[in-house]
């Protein structure tokens, strides 16, 4: 799959660091299809990120 860069909405200042990052992704999606551990359903993932949320925002009230 390759997409081509245009300046005016590129990300990245340069090819090769489009490509790098490219790269860097797709071999977390590997590691990710690639782990034998079962899925987390969307609900309880849901619910894990919300009190993640939660959580950091006690923290940071409990500090600033």
């Amino acid at each position: 799959m390759s997409a081509e860069l245009f300046p005016d909405v590129a990300e990245f200042e340069t090819a090769e660091q489009a490509a790098s990052y490219d790269r860097w992704y797709r071999a977390k999606v590997q590691a990710a299809l690639d782990d034998p551990r079962p899925g987390i359903p969307h609900q309880e993932a849901m619910v894990r990120l919300d009190r993640m949320l939660e959580e950091r925002r006690k923290n940071r009230r409990a500090t600033g």
